[in-house]
């Protein structure tokens, strides 16, 4: 718990001291220029690949097969998309790794070990609410 509250309050700070930085060197406008450019340019990116993805499930619904990989590739462009929303360099790095198709698929296959060694383990658990 401790963790997570550590990195809610560390992680914007390290953000705002990147931003501070850069600033620093070329300057406040172009500093505020850079964040507004990477998240409309992150935008158009989750616009696209968030499409093709859908289009890509739509295909294997269409054919009768369970998109699983494809909805593993969504879940990349969700988070891509959120941390694209957080302005900060690291986070906006981030998030274009999430939505490049290449990078995407290493991401995929974490995130698939991460979930199957937490059911493994039995700390991942889904309850239903009837």
């Amino acid at each position: 718990m401790i963790k997570y509250f550590l990195l809610i309050i560390l992680f914007p700070l390290l953000e705002l001291w990147i931003l501070i930085e850069i600033g620093k060197v070329i300057g406040s406008v172009p500093t505020i220029a850079l964040v507004i450019v990477t998240a409309l340019l992150g935008a158009l990116m989750v616009r696209s690949q968030g499409f093709y993805i859908l289009s890509e499930i739509r295909r294997d619904l269409e054919r009768g097969v369970i998109p699983g990989e494809k909805l593993f590739g969504g879940l990349c462009v969700l988070l891509g998309g959120l941390l694209l929303m957080v302005p900060g360099l690291i986070s906006d790095l981030s998030g274009f790794l999430l939505l490049i198709p290449l990078t995407r698929k290493l991401f995929k296959k974490l995130l698939r070990r991460y979930l199957h060694r937490a059911v493994e383990r039995g700390t991942f658990l889904i309850r239903r609410r009837w």
